[in-house]
């Protein structure tokens, strides 16, 4: 077993562990740094969905750094339970886990509900388009949508790439409806 380490915010320096499960692959801190740095220090009142969570990295690091919800949603039930078992110690009550199929899930939320999406699907599964399609809507006035893919991925309808990076074999990039001024 692995861990990764929150690089800023409330639990700054806290560990998230990290099991060794097929196809989980922890988004890297220099990423992660980047990503915040784009998105700014703090995401106070913020509410973010980190769909297909793995390891958690990206929502923990987003209701560190002050998110007011932070939904996590895993299909993997054991990773789901350790997502709970690090908000429990870290007393993390802004952070929700949901034990289900990210994509079921997305389709079922409330249109507009949250303010940041995280998409960081199992690479092998190639679902970036599918997950980009099914998240778009969730999306509040003025949202943004990260993706983290093995290769460019197409904005969907309605979206510019607003910033984007490569780090190996990493393609990151973040999104932005082109009707809404950026943050």
């Amino acid at each position: 077993m692995g861990e990764v380490r929150i690089i800023g915010g409330r639990w700054k320096r806290s560990r998230l562990p990290v099991p060794d499960a097929p196809g989980l692959r922890p988004t890297s801190d220099r990423i992660r740094e980047t990503l915040f740095n784009w998105l700014g220090q703090t995401l106070d009142g913020w509410r973010v969905l980190d769909a297909f969570a793995g390891s958690g990295a990206l929502g923990f690091e987003a209701a560190s750094r002050g998110a007011a919800e932070a939904v996590l949603v895993e299909r993997d039930a054991k990773l789901a339970a350790g997502l709970r078992a690090s908000a429990q110690r870290l007393q993390a009550a802004t952070i929700t886990v949901h034990a289900a199929d990210a994509l079921a899930w997305m389709r079922a939320a409330p249109r507009g509900a949250f303010d940041l999406i995280l998409l960081d699907p199992p690479f092998a599964d190639d679902l970036f388009d599918r997950a980009l399609a099914a998240a778009a809507p969730l999306l509040a006035g003025g949202g943004l949508l990260y993706v983290e893919s093995p290769r460019e991925v197409a904005p969907p309808a309605g979206f510019t790439r607003w910033r984007e990076g490569r780090a190996g074999a990493v393609y990151y990039q973040l999104l932005r409806r082109e009707d809404n001024p950026a943050p």
